[in-house]
């Protein structure tokens, strides 16, 4: 064991209700306000010396937990897991670093604590997915990662490797059979970017419900100083690369979609695309037939498309769909299926051929699907959960770290930019897209980097308190 090992001491739970300025699509979902899940995790070590480490993620009902049940019912159930989790954590005997101490809560209490929840719930409610576990876990594991940084008075980033970690990768990961990859040896430091980059480019989504021109007008919009229409944004921030949401179920609209923004892109000297289906596609045809179209028609639309994004349903052992087809034609990345580096080696094995890493699915899962991912020779990017506040800090600092294949999706600052006008003050350039831009250089400090002491927010009333 290491000196530097630590166990958790207290957890307080707050929610923070933000509301957005305009609608955002998830699939056949809309999404108007979130429950922002924000964990202060209290670690101590060896020799009772304690700190406090920070952890937020956004409870995105409508990606994390798609249904047809009230959207109501869906969040107070992942609120009431979150309550969960903080007891969890607080009373959890583990030691060690936080990767340790990550997956060995993934592995030991996640599954049961999700399972007492789903019979608490009763037989006739809908039970909560693991994807939506994974969700409310990531806040807490977020702010153990952030305690021990904060112990150690070190960027938590340079711990990852053999001076901090008692157990290296091959304790964790296991390499596609016949890859010839092996971890013995090696820490998650050798698949990490050094140093990482200080700026990244930034994804602007493009919502199933976002205005793309004039045409789109209905006086209803808000005048809140920002951008509406698609041509805005482009010329305020710089943009250089649009994600574009579309339906995958209707290929019409989504060719159109795709041709309409792609004109946009072109018009305003944007320079990267990539589609996003949102798990409802159930056949590869549907995706090969969009893009074979789009060669023949749109040549220079269809060069624009970076990678495509997770066209199939997240659920991958239960629909385990080849997906050679497509991604010979483009870079295919799961997102919502990839919860862990077991399940990124199963779709590898399908034919998908990158990685959309998320903080939401917790720092600890992230950085081993990294590991795994890029000693297979997938591709990586970091995807956002349209992450405000203290969410947007571990979130690009991932992104930093990882080398994605083009930058990092950012964009709280479209759909609810007010509420992270605290932490913009602080850091401002990490709220505020510049010349197609996120700037990382205020991050400084212990843990993450926060600065949170220097940050004038007030959280509400505690949730909970372990």
């Amino acid at each position: 064991m290491m000196d530097s090992d630590i166990t958790t001491a207290g957890v307080d739970l707050y929610f923070i209700g933000v509301r957005t300025r305009v609608p955002l699509k998830f699939g056949p979902e809309t999404l108007t306000s979130v429950i922002c899940a924000r964990a202060c995790v209290t670690a101590t070590d060896a020799q009772g010396q304690r700190a406090q480490g920070w952890g937020e993620t956004p409870l995105s009902v409508q990606w994390a937990w798609p249904s047809n049940i009230a959207y109501q019912e869906r969040c107070e159930a992942m609120q009431l897991f979150c309550k969960m989790l903080a007891e969890a954590w607080a009373k959890f005997d583990g030691r060690g670093h936080p990767i340790e101490l990550g997956n060995a809560f993934i592995e030991t209490q996640l599954p049961g604590l999700l399972e007492r929840l789903n019979d608490e719930r009763g037989e006739q409610a809908e039970p909560m997915p693991y994807l939506a576990a994974l969700v409310c876990c990531s806040a807490f594991d977020v702010a153990v990662h952030d305690a021990y940084g904060r112990l150690l008075r070190r960027d938590v980033y340079s711990t990852y490797n053999a001076e901090f970690m008692n157990t290296g990768l091959a304790g964790f990961l296991e390499p596609a059979a016949g890859s010839g990859v092996s971890f013995e040896g090696k820490y998650p430091a050798a698949f990490l970017e050094s140093p990482p980059a200080e700026r990244l480019p930034a994804w602007h989504l493009v919502g199933g419900k976002d205005l793309l021109d004039e045409s789109e007008l209905t006086g209803d919009e808000p005048d809140d100083g920002y951008p509406v229409l698609l041509g805005d944004w482009i010329e305020r921030d710089g943009l250089m690369c649009l994600k574009v949401k579309l339906r995958g179920n209707d290929a019409a609209w989504d060719y159109e979609r795709l041709v309409k923004v792609g004109h946009i892109a072109t018009e305003y000297g944007v320079l990267w695309l990539t589609s996003d289906f949102n798990c409802t596609v159930t056949e590869p045809e549907y995706v090969n037939d969009i893009l074979d179209r789009l060669i023949v028609e749109h040549p220079r639309i269809y060069q624009m498309i970076l990678y495509v994004e997770q066209p199939f349903a997240y659920d991958l052992e239960k629909n385990q769909i080849d997906v050679h087809s497509v991604s010979a034609r483009k870079p295919l990345f799961m997102d919502e299926s990839a919860h862990d580096w077991k399940l990124i080696s199963l779709g590898r094995s399908l034919g998908w051929t990158g990685v959309a890493l998320k903080t939401c699915k917790t720092q600890t899962g992230a950085i081993l699907s990294l590991c795994w991912a890029k000693a297979h020779g997938m591709t990586l990017m970091v995807q956002d959960l349209t992450n405000p506040m203290l969410a947007q800090i571990p979130h690009v600092l991932l992104a930093a770290h990882a080398g994605t294949i083009m930058g990092v999706e950012t964009n709280a600052m479209q759909f609810y930019p007010a509420a992270s006008a605290p932490e913009e003050a602080v850091h401002p350039g990490l709220y505020r897209r510049r010349d197609g831009l996120v700037d990382l250089t205020t991050i400084k400090g212990p843990g993450f980097g926060y600065r949170v002491d220097e940050i004038k927010r007030t959280l509400p009333e505690s949730a909970a308190n372990f």
